[in-house]
């Protein structure tokens, strides 16, 4: 009689050993790839003062619109998304995950990583060495590597794709958290990139890209569609792609209906006992939604069971025509 109670301990041990080890690999990664971040901030820092200051005409203007351009905006939102998502392996350490302020950073590492993490990121890497295997002068002229290093650049556009594999691999993300805020989120920041980089076009009268210089208006119209365009396809396809790895979601809190019994009526005068309805109620419950045909064949089936002409079931109105029928000659 033991048995069971021994598996259900193997089984709760084996889960627990696995949530250990995913734990340690996040952890190890989210650390690893937050001082990846840091220290490229910090070099990027530099380079940016020195960029500003340079003899050269074209790195002078790299330098004057650095936070205008898509690769740091995005390795913003990644350093964001890295920064919170180790302070919550860290309260899991602490066993304080289900806090209210634990639950609030979950929530919102998982909101920047779906809504920005995800769809400008593949964006970015995608755009930028499918543009520069064409022809790099249109995205990262020749001149620019006096001055940034050849690593650098693979930090900013290489890497960046690692951390959306790696943490797609290590946490389950099957459904958008809030899909309605996270394309809101994802529409506000399209939206707002395409004004800074058109405003810089039309106030200081050049390209933030090259690739744009070299286009008529209706290609660059096409251009700007299909980058909006792209990261929405990237947001949706991300969540199947997770289910793949991590399988799909379980079914054991799905529509469910119970059978809830009816409260006890007041007493009936002249009977000992209370007359109680048998006729049973069916509920829904909070977490899932039952349909109407399936209430339906639910209270059909419970009929059949009680009889044509159950005595609980049967209405005074029918109970007299059954009397008439007994009755009659026929």
């Amino acid at each position: 009689m033991e048995l069971p109670d021994l598996e259900k301990g193997l089984d709760h041990s084996v889960v627990t050993k696995r949530h250990k080890v995913r734990l340690v690999l996040r952890t190890v990664f989210h650390g690893l790839f937050m001082c990846h971040h840091a220290t490229v901030n910090v070099f990027g820092g530099f380079i940016f003062f020195k960029a500003i200051q340079h003899e050269n005409q074209e790195i002078r203007t790299m330098g004057s619109f650095a936070a205008a351009f898509g690769t740091n905006w995005n390795f913003a939102f990644q350093s964001v998304f890295l920064f919170l998502s180790l302070i919550y392996d860290v309260c899991e350490w602490l066993s304080i995950q289900d806090g209210p302020r634990a639950k609030k950073i979950a929530y919102w590492r998982d909101i920047v990583f779906t809504s920005l993490v995800v769809p400008y990121t593949l964006f970015v890497s995608l755009m930028f060495w499918t543009v520069y295997w064409i022809d790099r002068e249109l995205v990262f002229p020749t001149v620019y590597d006096s001055i940034v290093p050849w690593w650098f650049n693979h930090c900013v556009h290489t890497n960046i794709s690692i951390v959306v594999l790696v943490e797609t691999l290590l946490q389950a993300r099957r459904q958008p958290v809030n899909l309605k805020l996270e394309l809101i989120i994802t529409s506000v920041v399209a939206v707002a990139y395409a004004i800074v980089y058109y405003a810089i076009f039309f106030f200081a009268n050049r390209w933030l890209y090259n690739v744009f210089g070299i286009m008529t208006w209706w290609q660059v119209c096409l251009y700007q569609l299909l980058i909006w365009t792209s990261t929405y396809v990237f947001y949706y396809l991300q969540f199947p792609v997770n289910r793949l790895f991590h399988g799909s979601e379980p079914e054991s809190e799905k529509t469910v209906v119970e059978r809830v019994e009816t409260k006890e009526p007041p007493m009936v005068k002249g009977l000992e006992e209370p007359k109680i309805d048998s006729t049973p109620v069916f509920e829904k419950k909070e977490n899932g939604i039952a349909k109407n045909f399936e209430i339906a064949a639910m209270q059909t089936k419970q009929e059949e069971a009680d009889g044509p002409f159950s005595s609980d079931n049967w209405s005074l109105k029918y109970r007299s025509l059954r009397d008439k029928f007994e009755n009659s000659r026929l």
